[in-house]
């Protein structure tokens, strides 16, 4: 489904902005295991912990869940929280239609680049375990001073690659990522049924519709 009155068009993309949990890499069993996890040692419910956990940054979720914590100890729980997630990689793989979907952007010489909540370490890892490689820019939550929903990383990625937000396109699978890709101007695609311009089953979709929409030629 198709839904955009605004400003860029998929004819107009010249770059794409992909989430990398739940959109480039399927990691979404390892995220909640960590959160259980962690959350169970607190004595705080896990399902709320995961509920709310989503395309977030670690240390937001954590302050949510320990409102009266001070910043050093929201930032070595969430340190904790986030070694958990460090070594879960034996179920974490490409998400469905990753490999024609950079096939594609290759072959129409669009500029991608990976904007996620996990930090560094993480992210590198979890792209290693899942045979994603070689993005052109790859922004984490090291990166940005606030993470989604707000667009901090959204608009950095845009501006690192030389671009008009709103003429990228954005990827995600959570509620607080679509949040910040729209905030961005950029077209938001999603998956998992969330309201967005575009939503689509999986990454072989948008490969067809970047391929229709740009003619199966390049940009440049």
């Amino acid at each position: 489904m198709i839904r955009r009155s605004g400003l860029a068009t998929l004819e107009a993309v010249e770059a794409v902005l992909l989430d990398m949990d739940g959109t480039l890499v399927d990691s979404d069993a390892a995220v909640e295991r960590a959160w259980r996890s962690w959350a169970i040692e607190r004595g705080i419910n896990p399902a709320e912990a995961v509920a709310i956990a989503a395309g977030r940054p670690a240390a937001a979720t954590v302050r949510d869940l320990l409102p009266n914590a001070d910043d050093k100890d929201v930032a070595e729980a969430a340190a904790y929280q986030l070694a958990l997630q460090y070594e879960d990689l034996g179920d974490v793989v490409a998400g469905a239609g990753v490999g024609e979907l950079l096939s594609v952007l290759a072959r129409l010489d669009l500029p991608w680049a990976v904007v996620t909540s996990a930090d560094r370490q993480l992210a590198n890892r979890r792209l290693a375990a899942a045979g994603v490689q070689h993005p052109n820019l790859l922004v984490t939550s090291e990166d940005v001073r606030v993470g989604k929903p707000d667009p901090e990383g959204y608009r950095l990625a845009a501006a690192m690659l030389g671009l008009d937000p709103r003429h990228c396109l954005v990827v995600e699978d959570s509620i607080a990522g679509v949040q910040a890709g729209k905030a961005t101007g950029a077209v938001v695609v999603a998956l998992k049924g969330l309201a967005a311009d575009i939503q689509i089953a999986d990454l072989h979709e948008l490969a067809e519709l970047l391929l229709g929409a740009h003619g199966g030629v390049g940009h440049r």
